[in-house]
């Protein structure tokens, strides 16, 4: 062929290199050219590997799932296009119409409007109920509960759960474990090697920490897994291979991230804690935290990136200090290279009403800090800056 009509539309074969590139290629196709009838029907199938079509599995997607996989101790891990798309994935995937599920109540508000209006919109009942009572859980289960919701460290107070007692109760009563660790991150905490069957992370956040992808991850037993690809496919949950690419080279400094950043969180709650304007300071690394032996027990001597804390002076206080705080941004999102703030009462929890915050601790002076990775002296400082603004 010479015709540039001919020539120009028409792709080329891939090479087959002898050597293998160091950092991972990007693979943007859409679909893939398949040998016959037969080998598609095989790779759709999952009888065969490979790919087709780029909604139902990509190399990218593949690559980030496996070091994510690892990470966890997963059996099995699929890359979703959110966090809330993970979360989408485990109740389609794992509930039915008539299905009963348990929610703990201090998670992120999207999580609590997802498995509770629209669960109920499909004919699945839930209830919320406190992850750390396992009394009241176990006095909440039904006879149709098929699973429970929990956040490793809640949003946005931290109160951490404990997983090995919650995995007990669940597989005592054969209900499923689900557990979002998106505030500690397999860094800090790894659920499913104290007995959860699914964790879900948000990768928008700490693991790929640059603040320019919106992904999620699942992974959990292969047993656990059987509806889970089929239901990313249909629902279209699916990830983009530019983002997983993105995610997977974030996700190569992230025991560095994480790790300076959990010290800076401390350092940050230590600061706060010592500051006359402010009412109360939230970490689990603090010993006042009333989950502090738990937490030392459950994440070893690292505590997450995030310290919450509450102004005397309510959100007038709340709101001089944002407007003070010149050099930490309010972002309400989390996990990013640097430090920012968000307010809960008007961002994470919104969609609740002023007596279901308030039910949860969050008030007007509650501000949420995500920790980042620059000095813990530039840190306090910032933080000194935002609270000489508050009277």
């Amino acid at each position: 062929m010479t015709r540039p009509d001919d020539i120009c539309p028409r792709p080329l074969p891939v090479p087959e290199l002898p050597t293998q590139p160091h950092a991972p290629p990007l693979w943007l196709a859409s679909v893939w050219a398949c040998a016959s009838p037969q080998q598609a029907d095989d790779l759709l199938a999952g009888q065969a590997a490979g790919y087709v079509y780029q909604r139902d599995g990509h190399p990218n997607a593949d690559l980030l799932a496996e070091k994510l996989r690892r990470l966890h101790g997963a059996e099995r891990g699929i890359v979703t296009g959110s966090g809330m798309a993970a979360l989408a994935a485990v109740l389609l995937a794992q509930l039915s119409a008539g299905d009963h599920a348990l929610v703990g109540s201090r998670l992120y508000g999207k999580t609590l409007r997802l498995f509770g209006p629209e669960a109920r919109r499909l004919g699945i009942d839930t209830s919320v109920v406190e992850s750390g009572d396992l009394a009241a859980i176990e006095r909440a289960l039904r006879p149709t509960t098929r699973l429970l919701l929990v956040e490793t460290i809640a949003n946005p107070l931290l109160e951490v759960a404990d997983i090995a007692a919650l995995a007990e109760l669940c597989n005592r009563r054969g209900v499923l474990l689900v557990v979002d660790n998106t505030f500690a991150s397999p860094i800090v905490c790894q659920p499913l090697a104290l007995g959860a069957h699914l964790v879900m992370e948000s990768l928008t956040k700490t693991l790929n920490g640059h603040s320019d992808v919106i992904l999620g991850f699942l992974g959990g037993a292969a047993s656990r897994f059987e509806r889970v690809p089929q239901v990313v496919s249909t629902w279209g949950l699916a990830s983009s291979p530019f983002a997983c690419w993105l995610a997977e080279r974030g996700l190569a400094t992230a025991h560095l991230r994480i790790e300076r950043a959990c010290e800076n969180a401390l350092r940050a709650a230590e600061f706060l804690r010592g500051a006359g304007k402010v009412a109360a300071v939230h970490y689990p690394g603090l010993p006042s935290h009333p989950q502090h032996a738990l937490a030392r027990r459950q994440f070893g001597d690292r505590f997450g990136t995030i310290v919450t804390f509450e102004l005397a002076g309510g959100r007038p206080a709340a709101d001089a200090f944002i407007a003070a705080a010149h050099h930490i941004p309010f972002c309400p999102s989390l996990g990013e290279l640097s430090t920012t703030l968000s307010h809960p009462e008007t961002t994470s929890h919104r969609g609740l009403s002023a007596e279901e915050r308030a039910a949860l601790g969050i008030r007007g002076g509650t501000i949420r800090l995500s920790v980042g990775t620059e000095s813990a002296e530039f840190i306090c400082a910032a933080l000194a800056e935002g609270l000489a603004a508050v009277t």
